[in-house]
């Protein structure tokens, strides 16, 4: 009817509980002015359900009116038992090729027959004073977004919870493999607090002595020749042995520092402890409480006993007019606080010695030069098979106008 006849009624799934056996109006189905034709109410059914405006076959039922008209006005029309199928919400969710996930996804709850307010405003469903919803203004069609927006929201956390799930249990799988392996292996067990060690899977330090093998004691060191190259010059740097070794005896202190050239492949440590041990020896200058000698690492010092390479040797000899270049000698530089051993010479001796008088023959390389600072000059052989004097020069020879001595590294051998 054109004047003043109710809208034809649209039948609507209402958005309940899918098969509930009961067709109510949607709230679009009054979008039409008051009197006038339907308009935009139609849409297109769900599956299994007749088309809008059309009852499906054999399915007529009484009961009471649609709501086909304004604001609570009753329209004519049979209620029509909807056909069995999907709920609504899942159809229309997957019928819109983009659905709006933007806003939030506020709850709708079922429709009432009766009109009461909802979240489209007061009036209920389909009144003409609905608020604005998803639409417009004025209602028009139902909110269906909302709808769709669960849908796809609920369907996004249960990918998103599976993903994890899995995620998890991949995580705990490979955790409790690998503690399997490292406990079968015989690796050590890590509770789950204890954190990681920098150190694991590095390799232990390995002791420079082989296993099973005692530490070499101080006579086998001292009794090892070590490989130099005679001609090696080095950077002229020093560095300090670390430490200090006090004055066992009770004469007069000498204080003196042990400095070894940087770069030099020798033991510093070894020739800083046979320094200290050979002067304070009983048959050194500290004999019968004469002197006493203290190793410091700084402060002021009565010298400064230092192994050099022969380059750095000669350089620093040259400074008190000595030339050690032709025998690969060591010197006392007298006009510098330095007593130059040649690292040459402390690894491989010297011929006058041999190979097997190695311990020797470094005793007195220290107790001759330390000698030349202590005043005493250079000595020769005085009667055939007799000990050599301690400053003589035993690397260069041993024998003087007919007499040859044998090798000693004492001033005082006879204590």
């Amino acid at each position: 009817m054109r004047d003043g006849g109710p809208a034809a009624e649209v039948p609507r799934q209402h958005p309940g509980h899918p098969g509930d056996g009961v067709v109510l109006p949607g709230p679009g189905a009054a979008a039409a002015p008051y009197g006038g034709p339907p308009q935009a109410a139609a849409r297109r059914a769900p599956v299994g359900q007749a088309p809008a405006g059309r009852v499906a076959a054999g399915r007529v039922a009484a009961g009471p009116r649609g709501q086909g008209g304004p604001a609570g006005r009753p329209g004519p029309g049979p209620f029509v038992p909807p056909a069995r199928g999907p709920r609504r919400d899942y159809v229309e969710a997957f019928d819109d090729p983009s659905p709006d996930l933007s806003g939030p996804a506020d709850p709708q709850p079922p429709h009432s027959p009766h009109g009461t307010a909802g979240e489209d405003g007061a009036g209920g469903a389909g009144g003409a004073g609905g608020a604005h919803g998803e639409d417009g203004p004025g209602g028009g069609r139902p909110a269906r977004a909302g709808s769709r927006r669960r849908t796809f929201t609920g369907v996004a956390a249960a990918a998103v919870t599976t993903a994890l799930a899995i995620v998890v249990a991949g995580q705990v799988t490979g955790t409790g493999a690998a503690q399997g392996d490292s406990v079968a292996a015989g690796g050590p067990e890590r509770s789950s607090g204890e954190p990681a060690s920098r150190s694991d899977g590095r390799p232990t330090p390995k002791s420079p002595w082989a296993a099973g093998q005692e530490k070499p004691t101080y006579a086998q060191l001292m009794s090892r020749p070590d490989d130099l190259d005679p001609d090696l010059a080095l950077s002229g740097g020093f560095e300090t042995v670390p430490g200090s070794d006090g004055a066992p005896g009770e004469g007069p202190v000498k204080r003196y520092r042990v400095d070894v050239e940087k770069g030099l492949p020798l033991d510093g440590a070894l020739f800083a402890e046979a320094v200290h041990r050979t002067l304070n020896d009983d048959r050194s200058w500290a004999h019968d409480g004469a002197l006493a000698f203290e190793r410091v690492s700084s402060g002021k010092v009565n010298f400064v006993i230092t192994l050099a390479s022969p380059g750095t040797t000669a350089d620093w000899c040259a400074r008190s007019g000595l030339d050690t270049t032709v025998d690969n000698v060591s010197c006392d530089s007298a006009s510098t606080e330095r007593i130059m051993i040649n690292a040459y010479r402390w690894a491989r001796g010297a011929e006058t010695y041999g190979p097997d008088a190695m311990f020797s023959y470094r005793q007195m390389l220290i107790n001759h030069e330390v000698g030349h600072r202590l005043g005493h000059g250079h000595e020769y052989c005085s009667e055939d098979g007799a000990l050599a004097p301690v400053m003589m020069q035993q690397t260069k020879f041993l024998a003087t106008d007919g007499a040859t001595c044998r090798p000693n590294a004492w001033p005082h051998p006879e204590s």
